[in-house]
């Protein structure tokens, strides 16, 4: 039986950090990490192989080589079963490992849509494998009319994309509109301009009924009574964690369907780690738990993960970012959003500011910004803020996510200074967080 002190399972973001982090931190102890895919992908990186990696999904591979350079021990294979008594990963292949930490990265699969015609051929989901990635590519090449159900991140990342191919593209949405489960829809709307500028079709408060076709789909049937030719139908109704091993070996599953850990992020084994979009979140606000699936939640959280494996220092990080870019815009958020501040019975009051990203705005490639600034009234703490512009505006939000876990005042924004520089950044005069602060300032007083 061969022995590694830190076993992971799951080669993806969460798996992959972990294991950097406990090689860095831990030289003297060896790690292994098991995975199944000969060739793991980078996730958030899928939408942009059909265009702007031209259609070449081995330009997508999370590299081997950073982990190999660290002396981490990487295992293709299934981990089947765990003695946790004995502290065993068994393998599909029959061997078997004793560890003495477990971190488990196993992440997430698509959701499936349970209707007609699902199961048809040229009818897609957003895998994270290498050899179904390659048969969604030459569909997509082979194809003029693709439909997307669901307009999500990767739903609306998918559309822009594949508009670069000059397809007929059209996403059909359930909600009012697309990226509402993350934007207020005054910015979700900037979003679905973009993506209409650029030829995408869009149809909100629609639900697919059917996928029709004869051994291969032909076309979707809406509740709406229409029927829309189709050849490839992508589904991307979002994501649900793998927890079937952690299930299998008697670890507690969380309300929200994964894996229930603490701070620290242990399980309900101190020996058992869980980490990334197999791991369950835990609202910063409502500190009820929540369901997000985002690569970049993952990778922290193994920071976090791999530093407490043997010494509990660290606690994960509350506050969750997220930021896309639909054609020539970038839209972030951080924290609450409007809406969801307002259903959570905040009493709010917001700040909003439009400016550029360069000054004087006369300067070449300057973009406007639009931001709005979201404040609990009572207390003036700091809860939200989305930004759209040009590609700077994610890092704006990173930065805003900080100084809300941080329960920064409106006051503190306020007097907060800011390095500005005419090339870089907005007017120290008209900065948009400055400006936004302001805005609610002045509904206050």
């Amino acid at each position: 039986m061969k022995k590694s002190d830190i076993v992971i399972v799951g080669g993806g973001p969460a798996g992959f950090t972990t294991a950097l982090i406990a090689r860095t931190l831990y030289s003297d102890r060896e790690v292994t990490l098991i995975r199944r895919e000969e060739k793991a992908m980078i996730p958030c990186g899928i939408p942009y192989i059909f265009a702007s990696l031209g259609g070449n999904v081995d330009k997508d591979i999370l590299p081997d080589k950073p982990l190999e350079a660290k002396g981490v021990n990487i295992v293709i294979d299934e981990v089947i079963d765990v003695d946790r008594t004995n502290k065993v990963v068994k393998l599909r292949s029959g061997e078997e490992i004793k560890y003495d930490k477990l971190v488990l990265a196993t992440g997430s699969g698509p959701r499936k849509l349970n209707i007609p015609g699902s199961d048809l051929e040229n009818v897609f989901y957003v895998k994270k494998d290498y050899e179904y990635l390659k048969k969604l590519v030459e569909a997509i090449n082979d194809a003029n009319d693709i439909i997307i159900i669901g307009g999500g991140f990767i739903g609306c990342e998918m559309a822009d994309e594949l508009s670069k191919l000059n397809k007929n593209v059209t996403i059909i949405e359930l909600l009012p509109c697309c990226l509402m489960l993350n934007f207020d829809q005054d910015f979700c709307a900037l979003a679905e301009e973009e993506l209409k500028r650029r030829g995408v079709k869009i149809l909100d408060n629609t639900r697919v009924t059917e996928i029709v076709g004869n051994g291969k789909v032909e076309a979707v049937k809406t509740d709406k009574g229409d029927k829309i030719p189709a050849d490839v139908v992508i589904i991307s109704v979002g994501a649900v964690p793998n927890v079937e091993l952690a299930r299998k070996i008697g670890l507690k599953i969380g309300e929200s369907g994964a894996i229930a850990v603490d701070c620290y992020l242990r399980t309900s084994d101190p020996n058992i780690f869980a980490v990334g979009d197999c791991a369950e979140k835990i609202d910063f606000f409502t500190h009820k738990p929540t369901k997000i699936l985002l690569a970049s939640a993952a990778a922290a959280e193994a920071r976090v993960a791999a530093t407490n494996l043997y010494n509990l220092s660290m606690i994960r990080g509350p506050v969750l970012t997220f930021s896309t870019k639909i054609g020539d815009i970038s839209l972030a958020v951080a924290g609450l959003t409007e809406k969801r501040a307002k259903e959570l019975g905040f009493d709010i009051v917001t700040g909003y500011s439009e400016t550029v990203d360069k000054h004087p705005g006369t300067l070449p490639g300057a973009r406007k910004i639009r931001l709005k600034l979201v404040v609990a009234k009572s207390c003036l703490t700091i809860l939200g803020c989305q930004i759209a512009g040009g590609p700077a505006v994610a890092e704006m939000a990173n930065a805003v996510g900080a100084l809300i876990a941080k329960r920064t005042t409106l006051c503190e924004l306020l007097a907060m200074q800011v390095g500005t520089h005419p090339l870089l950044t907005a007017s120290p005069i008209a900065y948009s967080l400055s400006a936004a602060a302001l805005d609610a300032f002045k509904k206050l007083v």
